[in-house]
C-alpha cells in the first residue's frame, strides 16, 4: 500500500512516487533513439563515400559501418531495457490506481452507488485503470522518438544542404497543421458522445444479461432484447458519426506520412536542386534514407494518437470517481447512548432541485418494529436509506441515543445498524464467509444458527459443498435463496437496529413467516424498521408510518390506522384486492 500517499487523490499524486521511474525510461530512449539513427548515417556516410569523385576513403567507410553496428546494438538494449521499465511502471501504476480507487470507494456514502450503473464504474475500475496502459507504457517512448529522432535528423541534414532540409519537413508540417483539426469543438463532442454510449452499452448489456430469466418468465423478454437493441442502434450511430468526422483527417496524416509521399517530395526537390547545379547526387542519399526516418515516428505517434486521447480521457473519468466528496467523518467521533433513533424534521433532495423528503419527524423506540408504507416513489426506500447514512440530510437531523449519525464514527455505526435491500450482493467467496462477513471470527455453529433462522439451512446443504461452497464459482444462488443469505448475515450480526427494504421480496410465504418469526423471536430490544407490500408484515408492526409525496400523512397502529378509514385503509384495501385467496 505504500503507492496510496495523502496526495495521491490527484493522478499527479499517484504518478509521483514513480518520477524516477519515468525520468530512466526517458533516458534510456533518448539514447536507444539516438542510437538508432546510426545505422541510417553510416548507411548515408558510406553512400556518399562511394557516390563521391576521387578516390575511395575505406577508413571513413569501416568507421561508419562499425559505428551503424554499436548503434544498432546500443538500440537494442537501451529500448529493451525501456520498454521493460515502461512496461513494469505500468504495473505499478495501474495497481496504485486501483488501490487508490479502492480505498476512495470505501469512503465515498454508499448512496452514491445506488446513483451510478453497475457497466459505468466497472467501465472505471477495470476498462478505464487499465486503458492508461499505453499512456504509461508506450506514449514516452513514442513522445520521446518523435522529438529527438528528427531533432538529430535534421540536426545532420541541414549540415548536407539546408534547402532540401526544409523541403523534406514539409510531409511532417502538413501531418501536425492536421492535428488541430482532431481537436475541434465538433470532434470533442463526437467523442464524448462516443464514450457515453459505450457507456449505456455496457449498461444495457449488464442489465440484460443479469435479468433475461425474470424478464422471460414474466414475459418481458422482448421489451428488454428492444432496449438492448436501441442501446446497439444508437452506438452504430454515434461511431459512425465519430468516425466521419475522424477518418478524412486521418486519411490526410497518413498520407503525408506515408513513405511513398515522403520519397516523392525528397525526390523532386532533389532533382531541382541537382538540375540547377546546387546539390550533388550522392548528397541526395541521406535525405532519401533519414526522410522516412523523420517521419517514421511521428507516423507511429499519429496511430498511436486514438490510444493516448482514448487513455487521457480514461484519466479523466478516474479523476472524477476520486473527486467524489467521502462521507465526511468526525475527528472524534461521539459515543451513542443507547439505540433510540429519532428524525427531527428531516429532508433530502438527490439533486438540488428535487426534493424526496420533506419535514419528516420520527421517532424509532428499542425493541418496536415499524413499518413504512406508502406508494411507488413516496420516499420510503431513501428514508430507510438515511438510516445507516447512505446520505446525509440536506436539511434536520438523525440522532442514534442521542448523538447526531453525522457525529458517530462510521465503524460504531455500522456496529449499530445493519440492513438488507432487494438488490443483494454476494461475494464470490464460501457461504459461510458470506454470513460472517460482518463478524469474521464467527464460528460454524453461530453460522449455521443465523441460517436455520433466515429459513436458509437446508437450501445451503444441498450445495455441492455445503457452506464451503463457492458462490458464482461453484454454485449460484436464486435472488430469494440470495436474500436469504444476506438476511442471515444480518441476524449474524446482531445489531441492535435492523433496517429491511424489500428483504423477503423474492421470499415465498412459508419463508416469509420462517423469517418473521425468526425476527420476532429474537428481537429482544432490537429496532426493526421494514418496507413491505405484503400485509402480513405491515400487520405485525408495532407502528406503520404512511409516506406519501415524501411526506408522513398518517402513523400509529394498523387498527388505528384502519379505523381512521384513511390513506392507510385505503392502501390496505387496495393491496387486500391484489393478494391471492
Amino acid at each position: 500500500m505504500s503507492d496510496i500517499r495523502p496526495d495521491s487523490g490527484t493522478v499527479a499524486g499517484l504518478l509521483r512516487p514513480h518520477a524516477g521511474g519515468f525520468a530512466a525510461l526517458v533516458i534510456l530512449q533518448v539514447i536507444g533513439a539516438v542510437a538508432g539513427l546510426a545505422p541510417l548515417l553510416a548507411v548515408a556516410e558510406v553512400g556518399r563515400a562511394l557516390l563521391s569523385p576521387g578516390p575511395l576513403d575505406r577508413a571513413h567507410v569501416w568507421s561508419a559501418v562499425l559505428a551503424g553496428v554499436a548503434g544498432l546494438l546500443v538500440r537494442l538494449l537501451f529500448t529493451a531495457a525501456s520498454s521493460g521499465i515502461g512496461h513494469l511502471l505500468d504495473g505499478r501504476v495501474q495497481l496504485a490506481f486501483r488501490r487508490r480507487l479502492a480505498a476512495h470507494l470505501g469512503r465515498v456514502p454508499i448512496g452514491w452507488f445506488s446513483r451510478r450503473g453497475t457497466g459505468e464504474l466497472a467501465k472505471v475500475v477495470g476498462e478505464d485503470v487499465s486503458a492508461v496502459h499505453p499512456f504509461i507504457a508506450h506514449t514516452p517512448g513514442e513522445l520521446v522518438s518523435a522529438f529527438v529522432v528528427p531533432l538529430v535528423s535534421l540536426v545532420y541534414l541541414f549540415t548536407v544542404d539546408w534547402r532540401l532540409t526544409l523541403i523534406t519537413l514539409i510531409p511532417v508540417l502538413l501531418a501536425v497543421a492536421l492535428v488541430p483539426l482532431m481537436m475541434t469543438p465538433a470532434r470533442q463532442r463526437e467523442q464524448r458522445e462516443f464514450d457515453a454510449a459505450m457507456g449505456r452499452i455496457a449498461d444495457s448489456v449488464v442489465e440484460f444479461v443479469q435479468g433475461i430469466a425474470v424478464v422471460k418468465a414474466f414475459g418481458g423478454a422482448e421489451r428488454t432484447h428492444r432496449r438492448f437493441l436501441t442501446a446497439t442502434d444508437e452506438f452504430a450511430g454515434t461511431f459512425l458519426r465519430w468516425a466521419r468526422g475522424l477518418a478524412p483527417i486521418a486519411a490526410g496524416m497518413q498520407t503525408a506520412l506515408a513513405p511513398p509521399f515522403v520519397l516523392l517530395v525528397v525526390l523532386a526537390g532533389g532533382t531541382v536542386l541537382i538540375a540547377g547545379g546546387g546539390l550533388a547526387p550522392a548528397d541526395l542519399l541521406p535525405f532519401l534514407l533519414l526522410g522516412l526516418g523523420l517521419t517514421a515516428p511521428v507516423a507511429a505517434l499519429g496511430h498511436g494518437f486514438d490510444d493516448m486521447r482514448a487513455a487521457w480521457r480514461a484519466v479523466g473519468r478516474i479523476k472524477d470517481v476520486l473527486a467524489v466528496e467521502p462521507l465526511p467523518e468526525p475527528a472524534r467521533p461521539a459515543a451513542a447512548r443507547g439505540h433510540r433513533l429519532e428524525l427531527r424534521d428531516v429532508s433530502f433532495g438527490y439533486d438540488a432541485g428535487r426534493t424526496v423528503l420533506r419535514g419528516v419527524d420520527l421517532v424509532l423506540e428499542p425493541g418496536t418494529t415499524t413499518a413504512i408504507v406508502g406508494p411507488s416513489g413516496s420516499g420510503k426506500s431513501t428514508l430507510v436509506q438515511l438510516l445507516p447514512r447512505f446520505f446525509d440530510p440536506t436539511h434536520g437531523s438523525i440522532t442514534l441515543g442521542g448523538v447526531d449519525l453525522r457525529e458517530l464514527g462510521s465503524g460504531q455505526l455500522y456496529r449499530t445498524i445493519s440492513f438488507v435491500f432487494q438488490d443483494i450482493r454476494l461475494l464470490r467467496a464460501s457461504v459461510a464467509d458470506n454470513i460472517a462477513l460482518a463478524v469474521p471470527r464467527a464460528g460454524r455453529d453461530q453460522v449455521v444458527r443465523a441460517a436455520k433462522l433466515a429459513d436458509v439451512h437446508d437450501r445451503i446443504l444441498r450445495l455441492p459443498r455445503g457452506y464451503d461452497t463457492v458462490l458464482d464459482e461453484e454454485a449460484g444462488l436464486s435472488r430469494g435463496e440470495a436474500q436469504r443469505i444476506a438476511i442471515a448475515r444480518a441476524l449474524l450480526a446482531d445489531t441492535p437496529v435492523l433496517v429491511l427494504d424489500e428483504a423477503t421480496a423474492f421470499a415465498d410465504p412459508q419463508t416469509e413467516q420462517a423469517v418473521r418469526q425468526a425476527l420476532t423471536t429474537s428481537q429482544g430490544d432490537r429496532t426493526i424498521v421494514v418496507i413491505a407490500h405484503r400485509l402480513e408484515t405491515i400487520a405485525d408492526a408495532d407502528t406503520v408510518v404512511m409516506l406519501d409525496d415524501g411526506a408522513i400523512v398518517e402513523r400509529g397502529t394498523p387498527a388505528e390506522l384502519l379505523s381512521q378509514d384513511g390513506r392507510f385503509a385505503a392502501f390496505w384495501r387496495s393491496h387486500r384486492g391484489d393478494e391471492p385467496r
